[in-house]
């Protein structure tokens, strides 16, 4: 157990070191694609003219939006009797979430949630079940979402996604085909293992891969908890369906950060859902796309679409949005981890001590 959780949960320097380089060239990309060419003090001037009240309640909806997902973590917990603090659920989606900003396509995130959880004294396949769950609700909005928007095609939104629709078809066929492999693993465990194992015996074979009975008994593992999450499924489905609720409400609150930021500039030409909703297809579509909180493909996206909304305004919106989502919480998860350092990964090791 202790070789998994050194190999499989925490991140080695080297790894940090790495995401945290990639980071800072993204941004630094991003930050030139933003202002190459422009006026920044104009961009300044017109961001002073908000109304930053509107602000605060975008604060406060990024808050709401992680403690979301530890009200979601500390029902499930109660619901299997797992006894867990739920100030420690909230430090546990701080964390998530932090780690989910800095590598590429949210990868860290749930690693570092379970490392802490384990210090907690939370069993691994517990751990993995609860965020497992919380993962596939989480993506299955994002599809709800995009299907029924590609499908039905409502004129108005279709209009403003016309310059970005093929992205958004590609955001939501990643996403599909994410959802349907979890829920493959899920419910049709031994179908699943079998295709697995398959391709471990055949690129062993072609002498792809070393240590083939390594990766053998790593599958094996693996499925005993996506078996143990199918039985969550088949025996709390009032549990998943208010899990289900609740994440949609959590995906509102940061969607509709952009329309607080919208407000802030004085406009209210376009209504609450119409933003909501076109910030929700920009989700879609950088959703799967290895970048680190979707960082610079979401800015372009924002620009390509919201254009008409904003008029004049939009690249200080769009500053001022991205300011108020992602690096609000990229922030405040921040110092929440260096909390949860403090206050889990210490206690822990007293506790080891005494």
């Amino acid at each position: 157990m202790k070789e998994f959780l050194g190999q499989v949960i925490t991140m080695s320097k080297r790894k940090i070191i790495l995401n945290t380089l990639f980071l800072i060239i993204v941004f630094s990309i991003t930050l030139y694609y933003i202002f190459h060419n422009q006026d920044i003090s104009n961009i300044l001037e017109t961001i002073k003219c908000t109304n930053t009240r509107y602000w605060l309640w975008a604060v406060l909806c990024v808050i709401f939006f992680i403690g979301s997902e530890s009200i979601i973590i500390f029902y499930m917990m109660n619901s299997i009797n797992q006894k867990v603090h739920l100030i420690h659920c909230f430090l546990y989606s701080f964390v998530g979430f932090f780690f989910s900003c800095i590598t590429p396509s949210a990868t860290g995130g749930q690693p570092a949630q379970i490392y802490f959880m384990k210090k907690d004294k939370i069993p691994i396949p517990i751990a993995t079940l609860i965020l497992m769950i919380v993962t596939i609700t989480y993506k299955v909005v994002l599809v709800a979402l995009g299907t029924v928007i590609l499908v039905v095609r409502p004129t108005e939104i279709m209009n403003y996604l016309s310059p970005i629709v093929g992205i958004c078809c590609l955001g939501l066929l990643l996403n599909v085909l994410c959802v349907g492999i979890m829920l493959l693993l899920v419910f049709h465990p031994t179908m699943a293992k079998n295709q697995l194992i398959f391709l471990v015996e055949l690129f062993g074979r072609l002498h792809l891969i070393r240590r083939k009975d390594h990766y053998l008994l790593k599958i094996k593992s693996a499925m005993k908890q996506y078996k143990d999450i199918a039985l969550y499924f088949r025996t709390h489905k009032m549990v998943i369906c208010n899990v289900f609720i609740i994440t949609i409400i959590q995906r509102m609150l940061i969607f509709g950060v952009t329309y607080l930021a919208y407000r802030s500039f004085g406009l209210n030409e376009t209504s609450f859902i119409t933003i909501v909703v076109l910030q929700g297809m920009i989700s879609v579509a950088v959703d799967m796309l290895p970048l680190p909180g979707g960082m610079g493909i979401s800015e372009k996206l924002f620009l390509s679409i919201f254009t008409p909304v904003f008029g004049t305004v939009t690249l200080p919106a769009m500053i001022v949005s991205r300011g108020l989502s992602y690096y609000t919480e990229l922030i405040l998860s921040a110092i929440f981890t260096i909390v949860a350092f403090f206050k889990i990964g210490r206690l822990s090791e007293r506790k080891i001590e005494e």
